[in-house]
């Protein structure tokens, strides 16, 4: 957390996140009023003093709806990123360890995955199993795993061949063992880089799947739902579509800074005492 909070760039993006979290924690509880409910005189009212953002074309308050629905986005883009998780990277490490049949089947369902269309494989799955939240996420989940995969069989293949990994085998340690004790913390960084890049682009996907209202049943707020209804009604409410749309790119910002400064932090500062090392070594 220190190397991560080193630089500027980690700062704010963990500021950013921070409050973002709390807003998908607090967010339903701080709403001035009920996000759900209609006022017929107050139909795409402006900013007012009872209406700090105003109303959509429902008279629903615009800032409660967008409190109430940073629960949902934000819950959405972790469960894709979770199922994505487990499905890249499991195999990834089973791949490494248990043999070529292991291997070659695990490449090949990842090469399945990612030659599936996203839209049209989110609809399909959508259709099979139903217009939810799970079942959406499930989708995206499948769709970014090749992804945990890459990144993990790329960093797990030098540790299985390293001198001690030999050892610990011929010493009589189990694969398991040997997956928890010396695989596990060598890929856990180049992991958490891309659960940090994946759950900025699932956030993305998830407000592009509930832009088309997939995933999400009206009148649940999202911040993708609420984009879209916005943008019907840019004429009468200008400004309308800029709250959600702030949110989204913030919130996409902050996890892709994120995974810069994880993917930085732990490099640079031993690369500068390793320079001041040989400076004073040749002097």
């Amino acid at each position: 957390m220190r190397r991560i909070l080193a630089g500027r760039v980690g700062v704010v993006s963990v500021a950013v996140l921070a409050v973002i979290a709390l807003l998908a924690a607090f967010g339903p509880l701080l709403a001035p009023h009920d996000p759900l409910l209609q006022d017929p005189r107050a139909i795409l009212a402006g900013p007012s003093a009872q209406h700090w953002l105003g109303t959509d074309n429902l008279g629903r308050d615009v800032l409660s709806r967008l409190l109430a629905g940073s629960t949902l986005s934000l819950v959405a883009g972790v469960e894709a990123v979770a199922v994505g998780l487990v499905l890249g990277v499991v195999p990834a490490l089973l791949s490494v360890h248990l043999g070529r049949v292991v291997e070659w089947v695990s490449l090949r369902v990842m090469e399945t995955f990612v030659t599936l269309p996203f839209l049209v494989f989110a609809v399909a799955m959508t259709a099979l199993l139903g217009n939810g939240l799970q079942q959406a996420m499930l989708a995206v989940g499948i769709l970014i795993a090749p992804g945990f995969y890459r990144v993990t069989r790329a960093a797990a293949l030098p540790v299985a061949t390293a001198q001690y990994v030999e050892a610990a085998v011929l010493a009589g340690a189990s694969p398991w063992t040997v997956l928890r004790r010396h695989v596990w913390p060598k890929v856990v960084p180049a992991v958490a880089v891309s659960t940090a890049s994946l759950l900025g682009a699932s956030l993305v996907i998830v407000s592009s799947l509930t832009f088309l209202g997939i995933g999400i049943t009206p009148p649940t707020p999202t911040w993708g739902g609420m984009l879209a209804t916005d943008l019907q009604y840019l004429y009468q409410r200008p400004f309308g579509p800029f709250v959600p749309a702030a949110l989204i790119v913030a919130t996409v910002g902050a996890c892709n800074g994120l995974a810069d400064a994880l993917r930085d932090g732990p490099s640079r500062r031993p690369a500068r005492r390793k320079v001041v090392a040989d400076v004073a070594a040749s002097t």
